[in-house]
């Protein structure tokens, strides 16, 4: 049934509908990053390789990041709760099997599902929460989605480390089995329909380049974290996955109904708030990657100690979003970005310089830092780019952003391990001779080069920012 937005939006109650979308995004991204930790777990305990066994953090992405794409069209053809309900029940059917798994295959398989399930959730939930909140509300809104975006993943490895210490891996699946169940019945009660539907094509060819092309980009930065760039199994899914993502790109601008429109590249405030989307998610990805290395190889701390240390920056987070997207609301996003921006430049710049010598507040400090500057950025960015979209760009939009995330990720993943292991690996080569503790060295300064790149994609973000100015398409005409 047709539901019209406009209609429903004054009876509905709003905050029911976003609790359920954001509990089911926060389960969705925790998982994201909960097997991080577990890796060696399951090489042991189902006799696989590590190349095999990244396919359980590879895979997820890929599955998230071919899915994204295609959310625009299926979010005009399905209505809300048919979405919601199936994307929360592929989870949990996912996470039954993970659980239950007796081997890799089957855990792999139930890992995919899970994948499936929040590729779902997520542009659902920035569509939803454009069509119920009004544009002077929606840095509130976007605020508690920071929540599921930024926290979720930072705790994510420190929980798992914690359920590894206690109890065994199942209880990586089980433990959140309960919470999903609740968070479907929870959705099931409150969760109304609340977009308009019509019928868009599925172009097929667009399907299956989307999945050539994003999935290729995906899949060849994530591997060229273990084998370089410069490596054919790397290089050969770049290849395919930018040419498929140009062909891609050519038919959506030739197709009279695109899969996913471009359009929403023609309003310089989404534009712009793509640029800072890439700039927030590749810091968020240096050092959630480059921090965990050094703290376990330079200060020879466990993982799950790693983690404890990463905590503080992910619960500030979790605390500021909501009040970062209230800042918004009365201020704009020129008060908040440029002086995020500038904040995450000198902290950054600091981690630029860590040493041995380093001490864990000061580490806890600097991270926390640029967490909450990166939330800043990345609310304002968000809401603003959106807010001045027409409401016929808002699937579009939101999984324009959500696949720009997913290839931010895998690119700053590459880009910061490769920049890291390049630089160790030139100074290891100069050394006469190679003893741990010229490792341990080597191991600071690929980190250090690495976290100085950071402040240079960081500064490409404030030049960007000085262009921002408020938006809202209450003020706009639909082209």
């Amino acid at each position: 049934m047709m539901v019209s937005a406009t209609h429903t939006a004054s009876k509905l109650k709003v905050w029911q509908i976003k609790i359920a979308l954001i509990l089911a995004g926060f389960f969705g991204l925790l998982n994201e990053t909960s097997l991080n930790v577990a890796l060696n777990v399951f090489m042991t305990e189902f006799h696989v390789s590590v190349d095999t066994v990244q396919w359980l953090t590879t895979g997820f992405l890929l599955i998230i990041g071919i899915l994204v794409p295609v959310m625009a069209c299926l979010i005009q053809r399905f209505s809300t709760r048919k979405l919601y309900l199936s994307s929360m029940s592929l989870f949990i059917i996912g996470t039954i099997i993970a659980g239950c798994s007796s081997s890799f295959i089957v855990l792999l398989t139930g890992r995919l599902i899970q994948a499936v399930g929040t590729g779902i959730m997520m542009p659902l939930t920035f569509n939803t929460i454009l069509v119920i909140t009004p544009p002077e509300k929606r840095g509130s809104a976007l605020g508690a989605i920071g929540l599921v975006i930024l926290f979720a993943p930072a705790i994510g490895p420190t929980l798992s480390g914690l359920v590894l210490e206690l109890l065994n891996w199942r209880w990586l699946f089980f433990g959140v089995l309960p919470f999903s169940i609740l968070t479907l019945i929870y959705g099931y009660v409150y969760l109304v329909n609340v977009t308009d539907l019509t019928t868009p094509k599925l172009d097929i060819l667009s399907i299956i380049l989307s999945t050539l092309g994003f999935g290729g980009i995906i899949y060849g930065f994530s591997v060229a974290v273990d084998l370089g760039l410069t490596n054919l199994k790397v290089l050969m899914p770049l290849i395919i996955g930018f040419i498929g993502t140009g062909l891609f790109v050519q038919r959506q601008l030739t197709l009279k109904e695109p899969m996913l429109d471009l359009s929403p590249f023609k309003y310089p405030m989404f534009t712009a708030g793509i640029i800072l989307i890439i700039v927030s998610m590749m810091t968020v990805f240096s050092t959630m990657l480059l921090l965990p290395i050094f703290l376990q190889s330079v200060l020879a701390l466990s993982a799950f100690a790693s983690g404890l240390i990463m905590l503080p920056g992910g619960a500030l987070t979790g605390i500021m979003s909501p009040v970062i997207g209230r800042l918004f609301d009365k201020l704009g996003p020129r008060v908040l970005v440029a002086p995020a921006l500038i904040i995450m430049a000198v902290m950054v710049w600091f981690m630029a310089h860590i040493s041995a010598s380093t001490t864990i507040v000061t580490i806890i400090f600097l991270h926390c830092c640029i967490l909450v500057g990166v939330s800043m950025v990345m609310t304002s960015a968000q809401t603003n780019g959106l807010n001045q979209l027409p409401p016929r760009y808002y699937p579009h939009g939101s999984a324009i952003m959500n696949t720009i995330q997913q290839l931010a990720g895998a690119m700053g993943t590459s880009l910061f391990i490769g920049i890291m292991s390049a630089t160790e690996h030139s100074y290891l080569k100069n050394s006469v001779i190679v003893d741990s503790a010229q490792q341990v060295t080597a191991i600071i300064s690929g980190v250090n080069n690495a976290f100085s790149i950071g402040v240079l994609i960081i500064g490409i973000g404030l030049i960007v920012s000085l262009f921002l100015k408020r938006s809202s398409n209450m003020t706009l005409t639909e082209h």
